[in-house]
């Protein structure tokens, strides 16, 4: 069965064409001008494509349900195609249902390669998808934006292959054929490999070519990722006994591949397993979490600061702390937030072998089964540093996930009706620590959701609403409550 598009993806579509917004018309094959789009939005901002919908965002007929599976394997095989795109892409197409008709839907990373495809380079505006192969000054500035932005791009033109390890790559090959049956790496020879996934490459403005610093940090041998980035560390460490040092410690410099499955293990001899039945698959919780969130925190590393990234579990959690690129201050939304990719070429290499999935999958993983877990919302805070939390079953102090609706609604019933001002004067001090934006979208969100249920009616006025409840039987309830 398709799963239905999901309500932030039909929101996108309501919203209309823009930059980050496309819509193809589509039935039984891939749209011609479909990587002019995929090139616009890899060299600006990423975005989302959606196939078999309209120029309106009306879904007249939607994809033909027997060419799903072939438009899906020939956007995959395109994207490794380098006479197509170039660098070569990792992306996937998604089959949705809405309203029983199919589309496909694929989220388009921000790049921090400049891309090109047939031979042309693209950029996108309001407007749509534009040419600018023969502007240099544009192309200038494209490569200036993504040369700031990405320190994973750091060309190393003396680094040579043998600075590699050999058995990393055959691991990286391996992982990826295991994921996709003849996936392009298992026919490539070593180097073919590196600039396939954008880890080798030759800078058009500098004229520097070779191993890039993600290359190194992914398959580099120890010490040559210590020549290249001196104060790269991550630091594990257990505090339960000794809450001023450490009861146990794990001091990581190595690549990632092999950073990553450290800290899973470290999380594993320190915390408890718990099975769960999901649909009819029996899955340890604890290590779904562990993965996302040991994934999360060497991807979206902020590299060219040398703040130690740290994995800290105690009696109550797990908390991940690293460098970041702040792009707000504040806790995320999980239900709302926009994924901004912080190397993508190291994203798009872990999730290219399995060790994640798309760009912002992970965060909402973790929230959904952390739920699962211990029953308790994990936090994710964005700053100069990057902090996630995890709470481990039965151990934390921390109150359960706040039901905002719920709260709400019990306001509105023990005060006969509230306007949104009284609601908000309620709900704010209890979700503390979120952005004032993202204060205003929970509470409209949850009176939103109250009233298409029917449970709230507004009986002021448009200009100045006033929220009462439909069901009187619980107000005389609560009002008896009170007296007694």
């Amino acid at each position: 069965m398709i799963e239905s598009l999901p309500n932030n993806l039909l929101s996108q579509i309501a919203g209309g064409e823009n930059i980050v917004t496309e819509f193809k018309r589509a039935s039984n094959s891939l749209p011609d001008n479909l990587f002019e789009t995929v090139c616009s939005m890899l060299n600006r901002n990423g975005g989302h494509i959606f196939l078999g919908v309209e120029n309106d965002g009306t879904i007249t007929n939607g994809i033909d349900t027997k060419s799903v599976a072939k438009m899906r394997k020939d956007f995959v095989n395109q994207c490794n195609n380098p006479q197509k795109i170039f660098p070569t892409v990792h992306l996937e197409l998604h089959d949705y249902s809405v309203d029983g008709k199919i589309i496909l839907y694929v989220y388009v990373y921000e790049s921090s390669d400049v891309h090109k495809t047939a031979g042309k380079i693209y950029d996108r505006n309001e407007d749509g998808d534009f040419e600018i192969t023969f502007q240099t000054h544009l192309i200038s500035q494209m490569y200036i934006r993504k040369s700031n932005t990405y320190i994973e791009n750091k060309i190393f033109p003396y680094a040579k292959i043998e600075d590699l390890r050999e058995d990393l790559i055959e691991r990286a090959r391996r992982l990826a054929s295991n994921r996709i049956a003849n996936h392009p790496w298992g026919q490539m020879n070593d180097i073919e490999l590196l600039k396939s996934a954008g880890l080798h490459e030759h800078d058009l403005q500098t004229g520097e070519e070779g191993i890039n610093l993600a290359g190194i940090l992914l398959l580099g041998k120890d010490e040559t990722i210590a020549s290249a980035l001196s104060y790269y560390r991550t630091d594990a460490i257990l505090r339960i006994t000794d809450v001023d040092r450490y009861d146990d410690r794990d001091d990581i410099r190595t690549n990632l591949l092999d950073s990553y499955e450290r800290l899973i293990l470290f999380i594993r001899k320190h915390t408890n397993e718990k099975f769960y039945i999901e649909g009819e698959q029996r899955i340890d919780i604890r290590d779904k979490i562990a993965r996302e969130l040991c994934a999360n925190m060497l991807i979206h590393r902020e590299y060219s600061n040398p703040t130690p990234a740290q994995m800290i579990i105690t009696r109550e959690s797990i908390t991940t702390i690293n460098a970041n690129k702040p792009r707000f201050i504040g806790y995320i939304d999980t239900d709302s937030f926009s994924p901004f990719p912080k190397n993508p070429k190291i994203a798009g290499f872990f999730k290219e072998i399995g060790y994640a999935d798309e760009l912002g999958s992970g965060i909402k993983k973790m929230a959904k089964y952390s739920r699962i877990y211990s029953g308790v919302e994990p936090t994710f805070k964005e700053d100069e540093t990057f902090e996630a939390v995890v709470f481990l079953p039965g151990k934390s102090k921390h109150k359960h996930s706040l039901d905002i609706k719920e709260r709400v609604l019990d306001f509105i019933v023990k005060n006969d009706g509230a306007s949104r001002r009284e609601i908000n004067d309620y709900i704010y001090p209890l979700i503390d620590g979120y952005a004032e934006s993202q204060k205003d979208k929970k509470v409209h969100n949850a009176i939103s959701e109250l009233s298409r249920k029917k449970l709230i009616n507004n009986t002021g006025s448009n200009k100045f609403p006033k929220w009462s409840y439909c069901d009187r039987t619980r107000t005389r309830n609560k009002t008896r409550n009170k007296t007694q």
